[in-house]
């Protein structure tokens, strides 16, 4: 009995690799590599890409540079490549395939657009600021190319947008610290935090509340002058802020104010302030005009496709 048992399991493990080496092997099949016109093998990739099938259009691309890696469609592919895999949220793949491209063709003329979908790649990751910011940082270094290299192009005016959003998501990582700080107790910590702020990030929207935290951080533990230096910034570049009122109350509660001090605002007054700069924000946002993330135009790289195979120089 037992010897038909053993024999019944090994005739089933037999059939489960059996079916295994069968599933591997069609999965093989599929992409399996067959000369093509390139021609007809990208034809069949942009078509995978249009019906959204990003995998499939991933594997062909791959194949039209495998098989014809001298032609303009095998630099035409690479891009297209990176594309499908920026769509598939592959962000790791299509940074890794956009470092390709931008290695082998540096003066090719969507080499613009290579920087700006890589620096995307980064962008798009950006965690929330209670977590670690090295998509951040990355993002960062990588718009800075795109404003460095292209100046003049449209990538870099968007660019220069996020450049102030990533900035503003640092700054908040820096605040988000510094109040935990704060809140425990921790004063030196958190000053250090809120002045980072002010001198590196100056230009976002948190300047304005580092400034009164460093305020209440330099109260609490006595250092008035610092207080005082910190209360004129903030009266001087933000006297319509909820943050200037709340720093003017803090220094007047703790008998504090400079003589001539400016009046406290009403609240209606400073949310209309407040108001009219969102506005402002909000419509320069408007007519910044971003580039949309689509692939590339039909013939991207400006070279003649009348005989697409014939190998081409690498000066581009």
């Amino acid at each position: 009995m037992i010897g038909r048992f053993r024999v019944f399991l090994l005739i089933a493990c037999a059939a489960v690799a059996l079916g295994a080496c069968g599933s591997s092997s069609k999965k093989k099949e599929k992409f399996a590599y067959v000369e093509r016109e390139v021609e007809i093998l990208y034809q069949e990739a942009s078509t995978a890409m249009e019906r959204k099938r990003f995998d499939d259009a991933i594997e062909l691309f791959g194949e039209v540079e495998r098989q014809h890696p001298y032609s303009a469609w095998a630099r035409r592919a690479i891009l297209m490549k990176a594309f499908a895999q920026y769509q598939q949220n592959d962000y790791e793949e299509a940074v890794t395939t956009l470092d390709q491209f931008i290695q082998l063709h540096p003066g090719n003329k969507d080499a613009p657009y290579a920087y700006y979908l890589r620096a995307m790649c980064f962008y798009e990751r950006i965690r929330d600021v209670g977590r670690d910011q090295d998509f951040t940082n990355n993002a960062v270094q990588a718009l800075n190319d795109v404003v460095r290299r292209y100046p003049q192009t449209e990538y870099a005016r968007d660019a220069r947008l996020k450049l102030d959003l990533t900035f503003d998501h640092l700054a908040g990582k820096e605040m988000y610290v510094g109040r935990y700080y704060l809140k425990y107790g921790k004063h030196i910590a958190a000053i250090n935090r809120f002045k980072m702020v002010v001198n590196n990030y100056e230009t976002t929207n948190h300047t304005a509340e580092a400034l009164y935290r460093l305020v209440e951080a330099n109260l609490q533990i006595g250092v008035v002058e610092e207080a005082r230096a910190a209360a004129a910034v903030l009266g001087a570049n933000y006297p319509g802020s909820v943050w200037y009122e709340d720093a003017y109350n803090l220094m007047r509660k703790n008998g504090l104010l400079e003589p001539g001090s400016r009046p406290k605002r009403s609240e209606k007054a400073l949310q209309k302030i407040e108001e009219q700069q969102r506005k402002s924000e909000d419509k320069a946002l408007k007519d910044s005009g971003a580039p949309v993330i689509e692939p590339p135009s039909d013939d991207p790289f400006g070279d003649s496709i009348e005989s697409p195979t014939e190998p081409t120089p690498e000066g581009n």
